[in-house]
C-alpha cells in the first residue's frame, strides 16, 4: 500500500468503525478509553523503537504531549458516552464540528482573526448541528437522554479543538512520539478509575485489543505516513470517509436509520467545513449563478 491517499483513506475507513468496538467490548467508557490508551501506547511505542524514534525528545514537548494527553482522555470518554444516549451515527456527526471549535479556540486564546466569511461557515455548521441532532425529527434513538448525547459530542469535539491547539506549539518532535505520549498519559491517568475486578469474556478482548492496536496504532501510522504527501484539499476530502463509515456501521450493524433532516444536517456540516477551510464564499457562488441569467434577460 504505497499510495499516501489510499493510506489515509484505511486509516478513515478503520477509524469509523470504532463505535463498533466500544459497544462490543462491553465496557463502560471510562474502561474502554483506559485500555484502547493501553493498547495504543504499546503498539505505538514499539512503532517508535523500531524506528529509533525515541532517541531525541524535548521535555517541553512531552509536557505539552502529556496535557493533551490528558485532554484526549475526557474527549473520548465524552464522546463514548455520548453513543449511548443517542447513537453513534449521530454523535460521530456531531463531534466532526470540530474544525470550528479550532476556530473559536483560536481566536479567544492565540488571539487569531476570524473573518466574516469564516463566522458564516461556523452558523451554518451549527445549524446543521441542530438538524443532525435529532431533537427536530419524531422518534429519534435515545429519547429524552438526546439532548446529553448531544450536548456531550459538542464537549468532546471542544476538547479536541484544545487538543489541536496545543498541538500547534509543539515544534522539532515527530507526531508519532507525541501522540505515544498522550496514550501513555491516558492510560496512567485512567489507571485508577478502571475496574480490575470484572474483566470481559475473552470474546470482548479481541475488540478491546484491536481499538487499540488496529484503529489506534496503525491507524495513527498510515496517517503520520500519509499526511506529509498529501494536500490539504486531499486530507479535508478524505477524512469525511471517519463519519460516513460510521453511519453505515451504526445502519448495518444496529439497525439506526437517520432522518432526511439528520442527512441533510450532516451535509450541511461537511460543506461548511470544507467552506471554511478552503475560503469558499456563498456570496461569490451566488453572483456566478446569477450572472448567466442576468445576460440571458439582456438579450
Amino acid at each position: 500500500m504505497q499510495s499516501p491517499s489510499l493510506q489515509l483513506a484505511v486509516a478513515m475507513a478503520l477509524s469509523g468503525t470504532i463505535g463498533v468496538f466500544v459497544v462490543q467490548s462491553t465496557l463502560d467508557p471510562i474502561n474502554f478509553v483506559f485500555w484502547r490508551c493501553t493498547f495504543g501506547a504499546m503498539s505505538l511505542g514499539i512503532w517508535c523503537l523500531s524506528r529509533g524514534l525515541f532517541s531525541h525528545f524535548h521535555t517541553r514537548n512531552i509536557i505539552a504531549a502529556m496535557a493533551c494527553g490528558a485532554l484526549i482522555v475526557c474527549s473520548w470518554v465524552l464522546f463514548f458516552t455520548a453513543y449511548g444516549l443517542t447513537s453513534i451515527a449521530t454523535a460521530t456527526i456531531i463531534y466532526h464540528i470540530q474544525p470550528f471549535f479550532i476556530i473559536i479556540s483560536g481566536a479567544l486564546f492565540l488571539k487569531e482573526k476570524v473573518t466574516r466569511l469564516q463566522i458564516s461557515w461556523i452558523i451554518a455548521a451549527f445549524i446543521g448541528v441542530a438538524l443532525s441532532s435529532g431533537l427536530l425529527s419524531k422518534g429519534m434513538p435515545g429519547g429524552d437522554h438526546a439532548l446529553i448525547g448531544v450536548t456531550l459530542a459538542l464537549l468532546a469535539a471542544a476538547a479536541y479543538a484544545l487538543i489541536t491547539l496545543i498541538t500547534k506549539g509543539i515544534r522539532n518532535q515527530r507526531a508519532e512520539i507525541t501522540t505515544f505520549w498522550q496514550l501513555a498519559t491516558g492510560a496512567v491517568l485512567l489507571a485508577p478509575f478502571a475496574n480490575y475486578s470484572h474483566l470481559p469474556g475473552w470474546s470482548a478482548w479481541g475488540w478491546i485489543v484491536g481499538a487499540g492496536v488496529i484503529l489506534t496504532g496503525l491507524c495513527y501510522a498510515l496517517m503520520f505516513k500519509a499526511y506529509p504527501h498529501l494536500s490539504t484539499a486531499t486530507i479535508s476530502s478524505l477524512t469525511f470517509i471517519y463519519p460516513l463509515v460510521a453511519i453505515l456501521c451504526d445502519n448495518l450493524v444496529y439497525g439506526h436509520r437517520l432522518t432526511v433532516v439528520q442527512y441533510i444536517g450532516a451535509t450541511l456540516i461537511a460543506v461548511s467545513t470544507l467552506g471554511a477551510r478552503f475560503g469558499w464564499s456563498i456570496p461569490r457562488i451566488a453572483a456566478l449563478w446569477a450572472g448567466p441569467r442576468e445576460d440571458l434577460d439582456a438579450g
